[in-house]
């Protein structure tokens, strides 16, 4: 994936129906606020959940008469995740005044409710436990994040106001119908929704959005330059948690994350954008999808990433 400049390209691509979709999103915040006790914002320091916090900003916050969002920001950390997006993430929750709850998998670990089968087990999977504890600990009863339809399958059969129930799973044959954005949202006690404002963009959308309103991002959403091995077409960063096999071969390449996650499932693809408008034009010619092209655990199965939403995951 290699960015080209093609200003003209850029200026013929219109990005007028980003306004349409800031509406329906900042629409869906403010219900969130409204129907529900104690909600909270699911907030990884990631790209989606960074334009999220752009439009919660735009819906309850005035430069003018000041203003806050009604909701703390929610980080499970499985430990393993790249240090730039957690500064990043400390840093952008501490510029908006916003609070910011942060749960481990390691706590979970420790408690004896999360036990991998070996050491070297990726602990991405298991942030649905920590997750579910946190919705116990604090009484969540909406939790907004950064998905969208165009990411996976599994994630294309969710409604925006996606009901789960007391167990914290998503059974997607018992979700509520969604007409004339009219959300049912009564709820039975112990069971919660999980909330995607940002169901109907696209990862073209969000960079649009991106370049559009100037969102600051993590620098490893960027080129840089760094070591990998390719494994089965994917490019793994060699790291402590991630090192090279008997007989892969280290380069050094030009790269950059379209997802970040746990390191030990992430990876980048190699790219020269370093600016979201070359990002734009790169993704206009991607085939593959952000979750295809860059994680390892959702290449297991077809339905890997259903089976985890059903217990509870994102």
């Amino acid at each position: 994936m290699n960015a080209r400049t093609e200003p003209e390209l850029l200026h013929h691509l219109s990005n007028a129906h980003l306004d349409a979709l800031e509406e329906e999103t900042i629409f869906i915040l403010r219900e969130v606020a409204a129907a529900f006790e104690r909600p909270t914002l699911l907030f990884s320091g990631g790209k989606d959940s960074l334009v999220m916090l752009k439009c919660a900003e735009k819906a309850f916050v005035d430069k003018q008469k000041g203003g806050r969002i009604p909701y703390p920001l929610l980080m499970i950390d499985t430990g393993h995740n790249f240090k730039e997006v957690t500064d990043f993430r400390d840093f952008r929750a501490n510029e908006l005044g916003a609070e910011l709850i942060v749960r481990s998998v390691e706590d979970s670990m420790k408690r004896g409710t999360v036990r991998l089968a070996h050491p070297g087990e990726s602990r991405n999977v298991h942030q649905s436990v920590t997750l579910l504890e946190a919705i116990e600990e604090f009484k969540f009863d909406a939790l907004i994040g950064g998905a969208r339809r165009d990411e996976e399958k599994a994630r294309a059969k969710e409604r925006i106001f996606s009901h789960r129930d007391s167990f914290g799973q998503w059974q997607p044959k018992s979700q509520r119908p969604e007409l004339w954005s009219l959300f049912n949202t009564k709820l039975q006690p112990g069971e919660h929704f999980r909330v995607f404002p940002i169901s109907n963009w696209t990862e073209l959308d969000v960079w649009q959005y991106i370049a559009r309103e100037n969102i600051a991002l993590p620098s490893i959403y960027y080129t840089h330059k760094r070591e990998v091995v390719d494994r089965r077409g994917l490019l793994v960063p060699v790291t402590e948690l991630t090192p090279p096999k008997d007989g892969e071969q280290v380069e050094v390449r030009d790269v950059r994350f379209r997802t970040v996650g746990d390191i030990t499932c992430t990876c980048p693809v190699e790219s020269t954008a370093a600016t979201p408008e070359e990002i734009v034009i790169e993704t206009l010619a991607a085939e593959v999808s952000e979750r295809g092209a860059t994680r390892m655990d959702d290449k297991t199965s077809d339905a890997s990433m259903e089976k985890r939403k059903k217990d509870g995951y994102f």
